[in-house]
């Protein structure tokens, strides 16, 4: 979903709108991820021909394993899949936050690539300076209309408030720069809710990631200690169905958590570029509307 998201009001001047797409309803997407996990773990690593019963054979009769009649046979996993699927239903949940930061890891990064904009942000600033040393308005803003992009809608919605101060003869020099300011602050302000959605939820599932790993890895270990507590020989079936979910949930767990802090490290410090940016060419705008009035 994309939304035209205007800096500021127009203010007798045409503005350069960022152009962020992303999606608004990070619930969806949980719920999305949450539907797809079930039926992966269900009918694709639950899936009757992953295992083999006692006697060696497949088991039929069923679309997974989930639904298996013990009364039937025990059944083994014959290969990984298998195993992940032994991992209990803890399994899915964790698939579902690996799913949802993969989903918004790449909404993100696609959101992020709009708001750089078409061209190398470090050549735009330098280029907007150059129009700016020579009082050439007109010439900046036809650089924000080819860049495109939040700090192109940043430096528009400043060089339009410049245009306004240029022209007031009632205002003092003081309270024009103050003006000017306060139209960067406002507009990077506008700018940084569409740069920084869907990141909390990201940072989220680091930590959420690594708990649930942990619960499903305590659920496994509970299940094994049972088996060894039972009267007699212990039931390797038990113990090790036990042990393979402890680890499968472990093994989800550490990777949703370590997938979720690199990305959200990755585009926290995009974000952070394209503000030292916006940041910047502000200050080069106030100076130089400083230097020259």
């Amino acid at each position: 979903m994309e939304a035209k998201t205007p800096v500021a009001p127009a203010k007798g001047g045409a503005l350069v709108q960022s152009k962020i797409g992303g999606v608004k309803n990070a619930g969806l997407v949980i719920l999305g991820c949450l539907v797809i996990a079930v039926c992966l773990f269900l009918f694709v690593f639950g899936a009757p021909g992953h295992f083999t019963l006692e006697d060696g054979s497949t088991p039929e009769g069923v679309s997974s394993m989930w639904f298996w009649d013990d009364a039937q046979g025990k059944y083994h996993p014959h290969d990984l899949i298998g195993t992940i699927f032994k991992g209990g239903i803890i399994v899915p949940v964790l698939q579902c936050l690996f799913l949802t930061v993969i989903v918004l890891s790449v909404e993100r990064y696609i959101a992020l690539r709009s708001a750089k904009g078409s061209g190398n942000i470090a050549k735009f600033v330098a280029a907007v300076k150059v129009k700016l040393e020579k009082n050439d308005i007109a010439g900046a803003q036809e650089l924000c209309k080819k860049q495109k992009g939040s700090v192109a809608a940043v430096v528009s919605a400043a060089l339009v408030r410049y245009e306004e101060m240029d022209k007031n003869t009632v205002l003092t020099k003081e309270q024009k720069v103050l003006a000017l300011q306060k139209e960067v602050e406002e507009a990077t302000a506008m700018e940084m809710p569409s740069l920084q959605q869907n990141l909390p939820i990201v940072a989220t599932m680091t930590t959420l990631g690594t708990l649930v790993g942990l619960l499903g890895t305590v659920i496994g270990m509970i299940k094994s200690f049972q088996a060894l507590s039972a009267s007699g020989a212990p039931d390797s079936t038990e113990l090790s169905t036990g042990i393979s979910e402890a680890l499968v949930n472990t093994a989800f767990g550490i990777g949703t958590g370590a997938l979720a802090v690199i990305s959200y490290n990755y585009f926290t410090n995009k974000i952070d570029n394209l503000t030292y940016a916006i940041d910047e060419i502000g200050f080069s705008i106030v100076q130089t509307f400083q230097a020259t009035h």
